[in-house]
């Protein structure tokens, strides 16, 4: 993949680019604040931008909203320090497939990037856990419309989904193809007019639309 990395601790930035250096990837370009990484992804158009969320001059919050509103088919992962819940769901808002802190480890790292490529949210149990508790509890948005009504393999599929499995292993769960989970789930994603495979199962666990959930 071609990776853009956005952090202000070059020291950081830079071992993070050895390690994806040494995995294969490609880092394109190196980002010091939010404006540098805006500039860059129009330019250079990566596949992957690793973001920190506190950056000078402009936040990585804010960068992500103008990249997903012009480059949507970048993947843009937060890669921070921050904890805050507010930072989580801000930066899923702004259009981030994924929230990981500084703290996971190497063989971590490479496992959601390797995710990220197969078009998964990179998003760690904990965090996952997090984000369907604050959805369980009303928010943080509104009301939503009502879904319409999924066939009983798609409720199947979203019950895997919420269970954290990837495509791959729900596929092999239900006796099908990683290609009919897609079409699966992109009709459930159309459906519950959800704009993400977290926010899909967020919603799930909120309004009961799994058993057990």
């Amino acid at each position: 993949m071609r990776i853009v990395l956005a952090d202000d601790h070059a020291l950081f930035r830079d071992g993070v680019a050895s390690l994806l250096d040494a995995w294969g990837h490609e880092v394109v370009g190196l980002a010091s604040d939010g404006d540098e990484v805006v500039v860059l992804a129009e330019r250079l158009e990566p596949d992957v931008i690793l973001m920190d969320v506190r950056m000078p001059r402009t936040s990585g919050l804010e960068a992500t909203r103008r990249i997903a509103a012009s480059r949507p088919g970048i993947a843009i992962v937060m890669l921070t320090m921050s904890e805050e819940e507010d930072d989580l769901f801000q930066a899923i808002k702004a259009g981030a497939r994924g929230y990981l802190l500084k703290n996971l480890e190497a063989h971590q790292l490479r496992s959601m990037l390797d995710g990220v490529a197969r078009g998964e949210a990179a998003i760690s149990p904990a965090t996952a856990a997090r984000i369907m508790a604050q959805y369980a509890r009303g928010g943080p948005r509104g009301p939503t419309a009502p879904p319409d009504r999924l066939t009983d393999r798609e409720v199947e599929v979203l019950r895997l989904v919420t269970d954290g499995l990837r495509n791959k292993e729900i596929g092999a769960a239900l006796g099908i193809s990683e290609n009919t989970v897609k079409f699966h789930l992109r009709n459930i994603l159309e459906k519950l007019h959800a704009e993400s495979r977290t926010e899909l199962a967020a919603r799930a666990v909120r309004e009961g639309l799994v058993p057990d959930a």
